[in-house]
């Protein structure tokens, strides 16, 4: 890979022993909790819309943007943060995290408005963005080449279990507690971790220390928060609308601006070299179809368990977490660290998706036949993401300079967010289609038209529909991860026969 004199200096180096950071595993749990912190807070909101519409006279347009604030101004920062962290050190952009993600949360749990809590989220996702970013920067620096993919393992383990464990969370906290109590709830974790960072994490960052590249952090932040706006905007309001066709655009100028920008100045915050590497590009598009299959299909799946099995939200988050348990299981064990250094990274990463594949299309074919086909999904899907996505994420990592670990912990973020983002957005827009083509009703979703028949047989109707809309749009979606695992196996595996000529 080709890269700019800057990024050819050494990484600072570290004080660590030959093995490397001597607490490198208690550091590691400290990243974690903060990581888990930060996950929560991304499904935690879900279960309380309720609760806000009825406290606070929320309407519907406030309901989004408090979900969507959060995960807009994540996703559009976490390349600054990623560069930001790099420049200024690793260790001291994570511990700026944890206080604004902590601040944030605080003003969120007492506010009495709909605008200071929408405002609140948006602090939070800045505190989210360097977050995301630096744990993974930081994990990279204090273990050895050999122990990075198990504390990868670890780190992808914990984000599932959040991902998971968020509408349960918040399902117990809304059953003894108000509503502010989700976000308050954050403030002990925060503080601890905020203390840990400062006591245990070791700093570093790029010892040459880039130059600003204030322009590329305004394009890039631009850029992608209109790109994920129109993604998450188009189920909604249409994929033809006005507001979606012409923030989509704005993206794709605002983005392709910042992509020649980058590839003009001496200090890149993003090397365009990177796209020239096999085993970086590899290793990106497989991670962005990886999320946008299981986030997707998981969004689907749960509307399924509400709507047509009859579940309550916890019951339905309960059922869906076979699928982080295994995740957590073969991570935290090593197992799955094993099975990919066995088979190597090419062909770990499309095993492993092929056999995600494989649930999707089992919870496509037997879900309607009860949870026992849902659950075998579940496990499948788990056991291939245990293996594919740790070692997506490290060869992403693996593929950039040391000196360059924050941008490459934002090029992670930024993929699983956009992958999970076009996930739930295009799987989501194949089920509504196929599902307003089948109903015998006229109405726009599940419930409307559940509500709108007048009969035990046209109900039957309506959810037969809706159970072939999932069919079609989780065999899609397993189609894309299958393709996507032997469009990386196949890249990285050409990046090493490179590497080894």
């Amino acid at each position: 890979m080709t890269t700019s004199p800057h990024e050819q200096a050494p990484a600072q180096p570290q004080p660590e022993a030959p093995g490397g950071h001597p607490q490198r595993w208690l550091i590691l749990g400290v990243l974690c909790l903060a990581v888990l912190t930060v996950v929560l807070d991304n499904t935690v909101l879900n279960v309380a819309i309720p609760s806000l519409t009825r406290e606070l006279g929320a309407a519907t347009s406030d309901i989004q943007w408090m979900i969507n604030a959060y995960s807009l101004v994540q996703s559009g920062l976490l390349l600054t943060a990623g560069s930001a962290a790099d420049r200024y050190g690793r260790k001291k952009m994570l511990a700026a995290g944890l206080a604004l993600f902590g601040v944030g949360s605080l003003v969120a749990g007492l506010a009495d408005s709909t605008g200071q809590l929408i405002a609140a989220r948006a602090g939070m996702g800045v505190g989210g963005a360097l977050l995301m970013t630096t744990v993974l920067a930081v994990a990279i620096q204090i273990f050895t080449p050999e122990e990075q993919p198990k504390a990868i393992g670890i780190w992808a383990a914990v984000n599932s279990l959040g991902f998971a464990a968020g509408p349960l969370l918040g399902g117990f906290m809304l059953n003894h507690f108000w509503w502010g109590a989700i976000f308050l709830i954050n403030i002990p974790v925060a503080v601890l971790a905020l203390v840990a960072v400062v006591v245990l994490v070791p700093e570093s960052k790029n010892p040459h220390g880039d130059r600003p590249d204030l322009l590329g952090a305004v394009l890039s932040t631009i850029g992608m928060a209109a790109l994920v706006y129109a993604i998450i905007s188009g189920p909604e309001h249409g994929w033809t609308s006005g507001r979606v066709l012409l923030t989509a655009a704005m993206a794709v100028v605002v983005l392709a601006a910042f992509a020649y920008w980058e590839s003009r100045i001496p200090y890149p915050m993003i090397d365009m070299h990177f796209f020239r590497n096999r085993r970086f590009t590899g290793a990106v598009s497989g991670g962005v179809l990886i999320t946008f299959g299981m986030g997707g299909s998981l969004f689907l799946l749960t509307q399924h368990m509400q709507f047509v099995l009859g579940y309550e939200p916890l019951e339905a988050g309960l059922r869906t977490a076979p699928l982080a348990l295994m995740i957590v299981a073969l991570n935290f064990t090593g197992v799955a660290a094993k099975w990919a250094a066995r088979l190597g990274t090419p062909l770990a990463i499309g095993l492993g998706m092929a056999v995600m594949a494989g649930g999707l299309a089992t919870i496509a074919t037997m879900a309607s036949g009860g949870y026992a086909g849902t659950l075998l999904g579940l496990v499948l899907i788990g056991t291939g993401a245990a293996v594919a996505s740790p070692a997506m994420s490290h060869a992403i990592m693996s593929a950039i300079p040391p000196e360059k670990a924050g941008v490459g912990g934002g090029i992670n973020g930024t993929v699983a967010e956009f992958g999970t983002g076009l996930g739930v957005a295009v799987l989501g827009a194949l089920l509504n289609s196929r599902f307003a083509a089948l109903i015998p009703v006229a109405a726009t979703s599940l419930p409307a038209a559940l509500a709108a028949a007048g009969s035990a047989e046209e109900k039957a109707e309506i959810t037969d529909a809706f159970s072939s809309g999932l069919e079609t749009s989780l065999l899609v979606g397993a189609l894309a991860v299958l393709l996507g695992g032997l469009v990386a196996g196949a890249l990285l595996r050409r990046a090493e026969r490179g590497d080894s000529a």
